[in-house]
């Protein structure tokens, strides 16, 4: 715990490579479209529970593994932007079921500590490309709805993306109360 508390304050913060391919917006809404480099990630799974109560099981899992809870006890730093990837309904509505996506600092994608938690696995991806849109607060289930669907209208006849699944996607530590930022990545088809 002290190791998770220790590298959440003071510990480095390393950004998941991306490039933005493009910019873009309609109306009020400013998005990105970006290609996210893959890797090695983290990953926990919930199912069976609203996506704000999966995440308050989820996170300190990942949080107690960056932190040193692994087999090597090493704190590995932090990167940004934590995400969890979601699974809408027919209805835009989420299912009770989202997998967090932690990746893994770059100093130790080779060869990442095993985590001791064995709902962590440690999975590769391959890049995605996404579009983005940013906006501030403490995020809850439904302002990633909220925002998802601002998205979708926005991309109407310029983008295809997929349906099944979007990241939810977060940079800033709990106790930052000011300036926070949130992003919804729509998987591009």
């Amino acid at each position: 715990m002290l190791g998770m508390i220790k590298n959440s304050l003071f510990g480095s913060v390393e950004t998941w490579p991306w490039q933005v391919v493009s910019q873009g917006g309609k109306e009020e809404v400013s998005y990105e479209e970006r290609t996210c480099e893959g890797g090695r990630f983290a990953t926990v799974e919930v199912t069976d529970k609203p996506v704000d109560e999966g995440l308050r099981e989820a996170m300190p899992k990942v949080m107690k593994y960056v932190g040193g809870t692994n087999d090597k006890g090493i704190g590995m730093g932090m990167t940004v932007p934590v995400s969890f990837a979601v699974f809408p309904g027919d209805d835009g509505s989420l299912q009770k079921k989202l997998k967090v996506w932690f990746r893994i600092p770059n100093q130790f994608q080779s060869n990442p500590p095993v985590p001791t938690d064995d709902s962590i696995k440690i999975e590769e991806r391959e890049s995605i490309t996404v579009y983005s849109l940013q906006f501030g607060g403490y995020a809850k289930e439904a302002d990633y709805v909220a925002h998802a669907a601002q998205l979708r209208t926005a991309l109407e006849g310029t983008a295809t993306c997929r349906s099944d699944i979007y990241f939810c996607t977060g940079y800033d530590p709990p106790m930052k109360p000011y300036g926070r930022r949130n992003e919804v990545w729509l998987v591009k088809a």
